[in-house]
């Protein structure tokens, strides 16, 4: 499989600015692999499609507020600081990237609020656009920690072009968030209302929690034809015993163990034993999944409908199948499916 396998024409006018009124009622297209057949459903009537004791897989990762805008000393530049990760608590280091990057060097301090409460002082250069920024602040950690969240921004990726608007801040969040250090939403999860999640415990589906924080490293482009040549970025992740024995006693029953979203898939991958169970996790994974791939622990999964050339689409056409994901998603496109972070979903058997 190379990139070019990968490409697609999507109107511009399928990209979702903005989420379903309600969460669960985004439309929800039904891949059966075994049948090679395609449904066209709401999001809400995924509860058909699962028995008692199936288990759900959720990411419980936790957005921050990571897009900050401060002003370069002296010419005053409007500068977009965009925070990957914390690399040291004690020094107030960070990962960055930054824009313009080109009027950011070793040296330069940025000033952030309109009182200049904050200033970070450019330390290295990590990447053409990357930085790795000092913070100095007078003030405990966790008065530093309330201080970047009240600057900060909803991280919308850059392709929705509009404002932030105050309803972003509850709706780019699963409602079952928990662990705070993504930079980007598990989009998949987007769509679970509490009232759906209420239904699916009724019904006696069980769920288990994974993190997998995640970085803007999942959707960089690709840029090597041989995918085999592509070098993922490493994201946190950790898997609890608990959601291993809920997870590794579904499989021996064979009963459904759903993915909610790219990134449980992943982390799940990530940590498979000599024996194909899931074992505990706690560490980075910089996994990269791409056809063909024999997946080991989740049978089914729940996944949005992904950029052209995109790692999310090499991994859900290795679950899907490739041909049977390309007759998919020019359904999706004749059907006027919505694409993208806030778009429609997919559930594939």
């Amino acid at each position: 499989m190379k990139l070019s396998n990968f490409n697609f024409e999507l109107p511009p006018e399928l990209l979702a600015e903005y989420p379903s009124e309600n969460r669960d009622e985004a439309r929800l297209m039904v891949l059966n692999r075994k049948e090679q057949t395609i449904e066209h459903k709401k999001f809400k009537d995924l509860i058909d499609y699962f028995e008692p004791e199936d288990v759900m897989v959720l990411n419980n990762t936790k957005v921050f507020p990571a897009r900050l805008y401060g002003n370069k000393e002296k010419t005053g530049a409007r500068i977009e600081v965009f925070l990957l990760r914390e690399l040291n608590p004690e020094t107030k280091l960070w990962d960055v990237l930054v824009d313009p990057a080109r009027k950011i060097r070793i040296g330069n301090k940025l000033y952030f609020g309109e009182d200049e409460s904050l200033v970070a002082e450019v330390i290295d250069n990590t990447t053409s656009r990357g930085r790795t920024l000092r913070f100095l602040y007078d003030g405990s950690y966790s008065d530093f920690r309330k201080k970047l969240k009240e600057l900060g921004q909803t991280p919308l990726p850059k392709y929705i072009k509009r404002d932030v608007e105050p309803s972003d801040e509850d709706r780019y969040q699963t409602i079952y968030a928990k662990n705070e250090g993504a930079v980007a939403a598990p989009t998949a999860g987007l769509h679970f209302s509490k009232h759906l999640l209420k239904r699916l415990e009724i019904k006696g589906i069980d769920f288990a929690e994974v993190t997998l924080h995640v970085g803007l490293g999942t959707f960089s482009p690709v840029e090597v034809e041989d995918l085999s040549k592509h070098k993922m970025d490493s994201e946190e992740a950790f898997i609890t015993k608990d959601a291993t024995e809920t997870i590794n006693s579904a499989k021996s029953e064979k009963r459904k163990v759903c993915a909610v979203g790219t990134t449980v898939m992943r982390v799940l991958e990530s940590a498979v034993s000599s024996d194909q169970t899931l074992n505990e996790f706690g560490g980075w994974t910089n996994k990269f999944i791409f056809p063909p791939y024999d997946f080991n622990i989740a049978n089914c999964m729940i996944t949005n409908f992904h950029t052209p050339k995109s790692t999310l689409l090499m991994m859900v056409s290795a679950f899907a199948g490739h041909d049977f994901m390309k007759k998919a998603y020019e359904e999706a496109v004749k059907e006027k499916y919505r694409f993208y972070t806030y778009g429609d979903a997919m559930l594939i058997l």
